[in-house]
């Protein structure tokens, strides 16, 4: 660990400086040799380090869902070319490339904090070495040497000896029992963070490789952070214990406001989403209209959740906009839970009447259409008896085809009954028979 330390050792100056700089403020109300002073200096450094990652912080989680997304494709390429791994790294990374994702995106945040965690640990180790550091002076060196927390030095390990913590000016059961303390604080604390991570804000509907990676992580972190965490200083532990109680919160507070699609924390999301919306009929804040915005954009890929969403918004009387936002809509939803377009409502014709309806409305009009022909020369042939159409005699019944112009088989179906249409006729219904 001395090593790695020395090697980080660049950037020793600037974290002793910044750690100088908060132990002024703070010993000015608690006092310079308390523990308050230096422990609070310390935290505030790595406030000071998580603010300045949160823009790595946002690409980690880009990545991450990222990859969670191109799992299946890498799940194919790995059987497609199970024997021959090299066209498989090629493929794995032409993937990549036309995905625009980067494996190591998910590790900035840890990596680029490696180099203040080792140059806190170089300079807490030159305080329980008595060796000015930085811009660490004998005063200051002095004053952090009789800083405790909790009874413990801020320099000392859960590994020292008697002597080295007596020296200190403080025992080894304080020392022991703040240090395992803050051990187990500190992996409790990374064991709940990946935890949280894997069951609400993964997609349940896809089972990936990853997830089973993820799974293990959130056992074997927390053992590495105990089985290290013996040898690290009281001033390390506050370290590491209060950026894993900042990237906790920080998880929390993503995971409620954007969470992955396809989680169960989307779901929880988007009930309170529609909650909102179908109180104050609109969305509040810019997170919400991107969500909104993001889901009708998705059209019939919409997950389960999504779907849910717009149903509820449609039954509720609103519709979800292409911009994000939603206005109120007293009509039948334009969209189906899919995203395709609700088809319209059926036309309906009127119902047919009969005849005997048809004959009564023609009689109560007098045999008047709307323009003042009479029903005959307004449809064809009258439906009543008349004596025009009887027959004028027996040379009328017998009257040869050919004098009428009508060709050979088309005498009787000339020959219309009087008070029924001509042209064929439909076969009456078996039971009027």
């Amino acid at each position: 660990m001395d090593t790695i330390a020395g090697f980080f050792s660049f950037i020793t100056t600037p974290v002793s400086w910044v750690i100088v700089q908060f132990h002024k403020l703070y010993g000015a109300i608690f006092g310079p040799d308390t523990g308050w002073a230096w422990g609070l200096s310390i935290v505030s450094l790595v406030i000071l380090i998580r603010i300045c990652l949160i823009p790595l912080f946002v690409k980690q989680i880009k990545a991450t869902r990222a990859m969670q997304t191109l799992q299946p494709e890498m799940k194919k390429i790995q059987e497609r070319y199970k024997s021959d791994k090299q066209r498989q790294s090629e493929e794995m990374m032409k993937l990549y490339k036309e995905s625009g994702t980067n494996p190591l995106s998910s590790c900035l945040p840890i990596l680029a904090q490696s180099p203040f965690f080792f140059a806190l640990y170089h300079v807490l180790n030159g305080i329980a070495s008595n060796k000015k550091i930085g811009v660490i002076d004998q005063q200051l060196l002095d004053s952090a040497r009789d800083a405790h927390i909790f009874g413990a030095p801020l320099a000392v390990k859960f590994t020292d000896s008697a002597d080295k913590v007596a020296s200190l000016g403080a025992s080894l059961t304080d020392v022991r029992v703040v240090t395992a303390l803050m051990i187990i604080l500190m992996s409790a604390s990374q064991f709940f963070t990946q935890r949280q991570l894997m069951t609400k804000n993964v997609d349940t509907t896809v089972k990936t490789p990853f997830m089973q990676q993820q799974k293990m992580l959130m056992y074997v972190f927390p053992i590495m952070f105990a089985v290290f965490g013996i040898n690290f200083p009281v001033g390390v532990l506050v370290y590491w214990l209060t950026t894993n109680v900042w990237t906790m919160g920080q998880q929390m507070y993503v995971i409620r406001q954007n969470p992955t699609p396809g989680s169960k924390a989307q779901a929880s999301y988007l009930e309170r989403l529609q909650k909102h919306i179908t109180t104050s009929g609109k969305t509040r804040s810019r997170g919400q209209v991107r969500a909104v915005k993001a889901i009708v954009a998705k059209g019939r890929d919409r997950n389960e959740y999504e779907r849910k969403f717009i149903n509820g918004l449609n039954k509720a009387g609103f519709a979800a906009q292409a911009d994000g936002t939603v206005i109120v809509s007293d009509t039948v939803a334009t969209t189906t839970e899919d995203g395709a377009p609700a088809a319209a409502p059926k036309r309906q014709q009127p119902k047919r009447q009969s005849k005997s309806k048809r004959q009564s409305a023609t009689a109560a009009t007098g045999g008047k259409t709307d323009g003042g022909a009479t029903t005959a020369d307004a449809s064809g042939p009258s439906l009543t008896k008349s004596e025009d159409s009887k027959p004028q005699g027996a040379a009328a019944k017998n009257k040869p085809a050919a004098a009428s112009g009508s060709q050979p088989g088309q005498g009787t179906r000339s020959k219309a009954k009087s008070g029924q249409r001509k042209g064929q006729q439909r076969p009456k219904h078996p039971s009027k028979k």
